[in-house]
Formats: C-alpha cells, sequence, structure tokens
C-alpha cells in the first residue's frame, strides 16, 4: 500500500487519466508556474526573515549604545 491506502497501480492510472484530460503541454505549463510560485514564496519567506533579523541586531546594537552611553556618564 501507498499512500493513504492507495496503491502503486491506482497512482498510475490516476496519472495516466490526468494526462488524457489535460494533456502533456498543459501539464508542462502548470508544473512551471507551480514551481515559480514555489520559489517566490520562498524567496519572500527568506526576505521577510533576513529583514526581522536585521531589525533585531539593529535593536541590540541600539540597547548596547544606551548602555556604552550610561556608562560613560557613570565615570
Amino acid at each position: 500500500m501507498g499512500f493513504g491506502g492507495i496503491g502503486i497501480w491506482q497512482l498510475l492510472i490516476i496519472l495516466l487519466i490526468v494526462l488524457a484530460l489535460f494533456g502533456t503541454k498543459k501539464l508542462s505549463s502548470l508544473g512551471s508556474d507551480l514551481g515559480g510560485a514555489i520559489k517566490g514564496f520562498k524567496k519572500a519567506l527568506n526576505d521577510d526573515g533576513n529583514k526581522s533579523m536585521m531589525e533585531d541586531s539593529s535593536k541590540s546594537l541600539e540597547a548596547d549604545s544606551v548602555k556604552n552611553e550610561k556608562d560613560s556618564m557613570k565615570h
């Protein structure tokens, strides 16, 4: 058995039916569109992650500079 009780033969039959309905050109363009969407989604996630990391590091640097200013005023 394969995915959720579906065997390899059932998957092959489903694949053949999908190929017959949509054709190889349509499935090819659909696959490339899906790949582009996934690539864009990953890029957006990485950009947001880098942005939040930069904000965190800038906040840390600001806190360090404030601490250093307070220390220099004490002396």
